[in-house]
């Protein structure tokens, strides 16, 4: 009697059986990873989130490139800290300033979005608040400033250049065509009449009535009128000439900031090493190192035509 063979198995189906296998236990790893990271805002506590408001604020920002570092423009600062109010895991947040102002647009649109973010506020004055980053600092509920800041400046300012003294010295002579006597106000090429002059004042006015009047609004009681009417002619001031007008709250470290930003978001931290910071990225998306985009924006920013800003 010939013995029983036995059955080969069905190599493919075991090939397969083996690959769905690998593909579930992926499947579960990727949901325990995602998982994790869930939880790990509430394993870890609440933090206080950090947004950096660093140089010149710009409209439009410039990527990187390979002649420039790239400056993030208003929107994308403020798009980053409206994210903020989806993130159950944030207390408190931190702006730390160092600014001189910039354009009016927007410091308008930073402080907006800062002004609609429901979550506490702190800033922090590190070497230059001024002019428009003290303006978006208003939005804050507290105001922290080292002693030595340079802070104030509230006012606004135009700049008009008038190249037409060079122009007629290398005989340079230049026609425009304009539809309106005031059409090419601000231009270069001539000098300014009385009458344009006094265009450009009331633009002026009506912005600066508008910073005095965001300041007021957000300083309420805590301003010294007496101090502060002195201080809205465009001085610069120090932190501490600032807290003797109520432009701030206190004069003091990055670290009493961080504590107080803790204290407002119900974070308990006996020292500012124990508070967990969550750093929220503003740079720009746009372009990359090698974008042509982005090196043409970066030259083009430097030579801008006649605005209206905060510095």
């Amino acid at each position: 009697m010939e013995p029983m063979s036995r059955k080969r198995p069905d190599q493919p189906s075991s090939i397969l059986g083996t690959a769905a296998v690998l593909v579930i236990a992926f499947i579960v790893l990727i949901a325990l990873f995602f998982a994790f990271n869930a939880l790990t805002p509430s394993l870890e506590g609440r933090c206080v989130a950090v947004v950096n408001l660093d140089g010149p604020i710009v409209a439009d920002g410039t990527a990187p490139s390979l002649i420039d570092s790239g400056t993030p423009g208003s929107n994308d600062i403020a798009s980053s800290i409206e994210s903020i109010n989806q993130r159950d895991d944030v207390g408190s947040v931190l702006l730390v300033v160092n600014s001189p102002g910039g354009s009016v647009v927007g410091t308008r649109e930073i402080y907006n979005s800062l002004k609609d973010l429901d979550k506490p506020k702190v800033a922090y004055f590190r070497e230059v608040a001024a002019s428009g980053a003290y303006y978006i600092s208003t939005g804050t509920d507290y105001i922290v400033s080292d002693p030595d800041t340079l802070t104030g400046s509230i006012g606004v300012v135009t700049t008009v250049t008038d190249l037409s003294g060079i122009l007629n010295t290398l005989g340079v002579n230049i026609t425009e065509i304009k539809s309106g006597p005031y059409k090419d106000i601000g231009s270069p090429y001539r000098n300014m009449t009385p009458e344009e002059t006094a265009i450009m004042q009331g633009i002026v006015n009506e912005i600066y009535g508008e910073f005095k009047n965001v300041v007021i609004e957000n300083r309420g009681k805590r301003l010294n009128m007496a101090e502060f009417d002195n201080t809205t002619d465009g001085r610069i001031l120090t932190g501490t000439q600032a807290l003797q007008a109520g432009l701030v709250d206190q004069v003091g470290t990055e670290n009493d900031a961080i504590l107080k930003a803790a204290e407002l978001g119900n974070i308990s931290a006996s020292s500012a090493s124990d508070v967990r910071l969550c750093p929220i990225d503003t740079g720009s998306d746009g372009g990359g190192l090698f974008s042509m985009d982005s090196i043409i924006r970066s030259l083009t920013a430097r030579f801008s035509t006649t605005s209206v800003d905060f510095k």
